[in-house]
């Protein structure tokens, strides 16, 4: 599996004439075209599983700093059960 992923910095997004910042739908949109763009031939599978792997590690971690490390509200925040989170977090390194 090609696991080169282009990455976009949201920071520096914008919508076209108006200025402002696109939608997490837009930029995943962009960014997975862009990955596609760039395979250059190469034969990719499992773009479903490469997606989640690079998308669940930065949300877990944001939440729980934004929670201040409150794991209990992060996992309110994010609509799971703390040992769910837990589990996560451990699989992420994020412990």
């Amino acid at each position: 599996m090609d696991t080169r992923i282009v990455s976009l910095h949201s920071s520096r997004l914008a919508g076209t004439a108006t200025g402002q910042p696109l939608s997490l739908r837009a930029c995943v949109e962009m960014t997975l075209h862009n990955y596609f763009t760039h395979l250059d031939g190469t034969e990719v599978t499992n773009v479903y599983q490469l997606v989640l792997n690079e998308v669940e590690a930065p949300l877990l971690a944001t939440v729980l700093q934004y929670t201040g490390g409150n794991q209990s509200k992060a996992a309110e925040i994010l609509g799971l059960n703390r040992g769910t989170l837990r589990k996560k977090l451990k699989e992420h390194n994020l412990l």
